[in-house]
């Protein structure tokens, strides 16, 4: 066969294949743990995608598909106080399209519909280390994930859980010296909101989380360098320069400075609290940016960085 040809030839098999082959896409699941937890589930997967809104979010996903890939890194996601395993979706389907398995739980006790336990934070780790032995063991599709690269997100309390499941032990007798200097603040408030006594720390560091990257974490004052000294895994940091509701410097920043490990720290100007929320079009104050701040914009960086280093990291 002539040269010509023959290129001829292997062109058009190649063409014939890539239009076989399918795209590949991102599923989801909407599951519940044994407990009744409320878990939602991304992945590699095929198929054709379907535009789905999950509350106030919404997203492009390959409904009940299944799974596709082996060996793939895991990561966690824990939710700021009163949200929903949806907050952080297009975070996760980011991750998902890079080949991650994403499952974000919403928190017991304290989600949008159930706050009784808003100031039970020791109730957050433990319940993020049961979705790490969900996804491990009773997930269908358990068998692709690859159990020594695990990593962890986690948003305003959903920072605080990520810190503490790594390691992190806060001194909660500094909350009342703090709320007395500013009782103001939104940790205050909530603590005012929900009398009883403060949380009595037992420690639930879950040596399964190689990784994590915190935005704009809760509680922050409560760990102190001694606290955080058993914190070595990567820490990927995000503070938010107009942060209202906790503002600098007693959150991102005191753990900035009393991480025995230099954290990768980035801070976004102009950028509120909410801003690390998925883009969101509901008339809700979680829903809206400053004028001026790109909320969506923002987030093609914030998802790309995210999926980066969790990437770096969880090889």
């Amino acid at each position: 066969m002539p040269a010509r040809s023959l290129a001829l030839l292997l062109l058009l098999l190649h063409s014939v294949h890539a239009l076989a082959a399918p795209a590949p896409q991102v599923g989801f699941q909407y599951r519940h743990m044994p407990d009744g937890t409320e878990v939602g589930i991304w992945y590699p997967a095929t198929g054709h995608p379907t535009h789905q809104h999950l509350g106030i979010y919404e997203q492009d996903v390959v409904t009940d598909a299944l799974p596709v890939g082996h060996d793939l890194p895991l990561v966690v996601i824990s939710h700021g106080h009163g949200g929903a395993f949806s907050g952080h979706l297009d975070t996760a389907v980011a991750l998902a399209n890079a080949g991650f398995v994403v499952a974000s739980l919403t928190h017991p006790g304290d989600n949008w519909r159930d706050e009784s336990r808003a100031t039970h934070v020791e109730d957050r780790p433990k319940a993020l280390s049961r979705l790490i032995t969900y996804m491990l063991s009773t997930w269908s599709s358990h068998t692709i994930i690859d159990p020594a690269r695990i990593g962890a997100f986690g948003f305003s309390s959903g920072g605080f859980t990520v810190l503490a499941a790594a390691g992190g032990k806060p001194d909660f007798s500094r909350v009342a010296a703090h709320c007395s200097a500013h009782p103001e603040y939104y940790d205050c408030q909530l603590v005012r909101q929900h009398p009883g006594p403060l949380p009595i720390w037992t420690g639930h560091r879950d040596g399964r989380i190689k990784a994590i990257v915190v935005a704009a974490p809760a509680l922050g004052y409560t760990f102190g360098r001694e606290g955080l000294s058993s914190v070595t895994i990567p820490v990927q940091l995000w503070r938010a320069d107009d942060d209202h509701v906790l503002p600098a410097p007693l959150y991102a920043d005191e753990v900035r400075a009393d991480l025995t490990r230099l954290p990768e720290f980035h801070d976004v100007p102009e950028a509120g609290h909410f801003d690390f929320l998925a883009p969101c079009a509901a008339p809700l104050p979680i829903c809206q940016s400053a004028a001026g701040f790109d909320r969506a914009a923002f987030h093609q960086v914030f998802d790309k960085d995210v999926v980066r280093f969790f990437s770096r990291v969880l090889h």
